[in-house]
């Protein structure tokens, strides 16, 4: 019985010992598995070397971004949008107007009182010789002395009307309030989405009324009786709510009037605005041109403008590329200056023409 059961565990440590792997080999094997690997393997194999080196891929060649699209077009609509006059426009007066000042006519945004320039017909008639512009006429003298300094300018301006400096443009009413405001939701969004960001914005004051159409913009007062909370429910990101909020305590709080926009000069409206957050001086300068109306407006940080004045200086804008820093500039800031200083008092025509110049062929116009 018990030579039995020797024999037995004989044969099985025997069986074990012919099946057993060497430790050594084991962590071999391991070894092997994990060069073979190629996500850990670190070089290539004798085979591979021997077979010669490989032919390295080439690098498809990045396509250059195209240069970005200036926000002017879709952010002057917001920003030049009048009150709601109901079913008629304002009718059109003829008021003294200023080729350095402010020709809006302008709507306090609590009181809705207009404040603009005299009619005509209420200045002194001692004066009226001495009147050169009046708001029936000033577009008119924008654009002869826009044709005289640049005559290709002439076809552009005859497919293009102006309609913000035309007698009826000058009628429409604006209210600073909420041309800043609607300046402050159109940055850097698409056109459609800051119309729908403000017809929401302007809704959640008009709980009261289902009829959109007849929906008004807040005041100051009523914007900072809310919360920047609720403000961002019209898909105002937690920025532009504050920024709208900032505005809105600058009018309440008296810091910002309707009658210092009205008659303070360029420099002071833009020394003003610059300090409440969320302006910068782009904003500004589309502010004073289409909001203010004012006439002699240049920006020369504007896309748009930059490359309407370098298609007017005869330059190849295809042929121009991104700097290194990856920023597009069509022209120097210094050259555009000097450029349009010869277009003044009348640079904000000049402009709106620019945004407008490559719409047609000028280059069989000469220089």
């Amino acid at each position: 019985m018990s030579s039995r059961k020797s024999a037995r565990i004989s044969a099985a440590s025997l069986e074990a010992k012919e099946n057993a792997v060497p430790e050594q080999t084991t962590k071999n094997v391991n070894a092997s598995r994990k060069r073979k690997n190629p996500a850990t393997e670190a070089a290539p194999s004798s085979k591979e070397l021997s077979s010669g080196p490989s032919t390295p891929k080439r690098k498809r060649a990045a396509i250059p971004a195209p240069p970005p699209v200036t926000p002017t077009p879709s952010a002057i609509g917001l920003i030049a949008a009048p009150v709601p006059f109901g079913d008629m426009a304002p009718h059109a007066v003829n008021r003294l107007a200023l080729p350095n000042g402010t020709n809006a006519t302008l709507v306090t945004p609590e009181t809705h009182r207009v404040v603009a320039n005299k009619p005509l017909d209420q200045v002194s008639p001692s004066k009226v010789s001495k009147v050169k512009s009046t708001s029936g006429n000033i577009l008119d003298e924008g654009v002869a002395h826009l044709i005289k300094v640049e005559p290709k300018l002439k076809p552009v301006i005859e497919k293009h009307p102006c309609h913000m400096f035309s007698p009826e443009g000058l009628a429409e009413e604006i209210d600073p309030f909420m041309s800043l405001t609607s300046g402050i939701i159109s940055q850097q969004v698409s056109g459609a989405a800051a119309k729908s960001i403000k017809a929401k914005f302007v809704a959640l004051f008009n709980t009261d009324e289902p009829d959109v159409a007849l929906h008004k913009f807040p005041t100051p007062s009523q914007v900072c009786a809310s919360k920047i909370e609720i403000l961002r429910t019209a898909g105002l990101s937690q920025r532009k709510a504050e920024y709208v909020f900032g505005l809105a305590e600058k009018f309440n709080k008296g810091e910002l009037t309707t009658s210092m926009l009205f008659t303070a000069s360029y420099d002071e409206v833009l020394e003003e605005l610059i300090k409440v957050r969320g302006l910068g001086k782009w904003s500004v300068e589309m502010f004073a041109c289409f909001g203010l109306k004012r006439m002699d407006v240049f920006s020369t940080g504007d896309l748009g403008v930059q490359r309407g004045m370098a298609v007017l200086a005869g330059k190849n804008v295809s042929k121009l590329k991104a700097s290194k820093a990856g920023k597009w500039k069509y022209m120097g800031e210094k050259e555009m200056e000097e450029m349009a200083e010869k277009f003044r008092p009348h640079r904000s025509l000049l402009m709106y023409y620019s945004w407008r110049v490559e719409d047609v062929d000028i280059s069989s116009l000469g220089s």
